[in-house]
């Protein structure tokens, strides 16, 4: 477990490409909206978004913060790297008392079976695919 957070359950939607936050992903609505990214226009709010990587800024923070407090977030986060500027967007969250998505680390080469699946993220971290 990266960050704690209430269970979630959500569809999963595995990137197949790195992602900036800042720029990459639109705050308001949780679209994808870098129109170089392969899935650009995809939502990734109430989504298990599984993340192969992300591309630095030091505001990736900010954009997940703003996801967390308009509802745009997603369920929760499968990083295969951890991302300590993205993630502390879900630390002030939790701090100021919003529901908190968790995020966890996985391999990358684990992400594919959870393609196409609904998923579930314990308060321990667990993945588990739903009914």
């Amino acid at each position: 477990m990266l960050v704690s957070g209430a269970p979630a359950t959500g569809e999963s939607l595995i990137l197949t490409a790195p992602i900036s936050f800042w720029g990459g992903v639109d705050a308001k609505t949780g679209r994808i909206a870098d129109v170089r990214h392969p899935q650009h226009g995809e939502s990734i709010a109430g989504k298990v978004l599984f993340l192969p990587g992300t591309i630095g800024s030091s505001s990736a923070s900010a954009v997940l913060l703003e996801l967390v407090h308009n509802g745009h977030a997603p369920a929760a986060l499968v990083l295969h790297e951890p991302d300590a500027i993205l993630l502390l967007g879900l630390i002030v969250a939790r701090e100021m008392g919003w529901k908190t998505p968790p995020a966890v680390k996985l391999d990358r080469g684990r992400f594919e079976r959870f393609r196409g699946k609904r998923v579930t993220v314990d308060v321990q971290g667990t993945l588990t695919v739903s009914d």
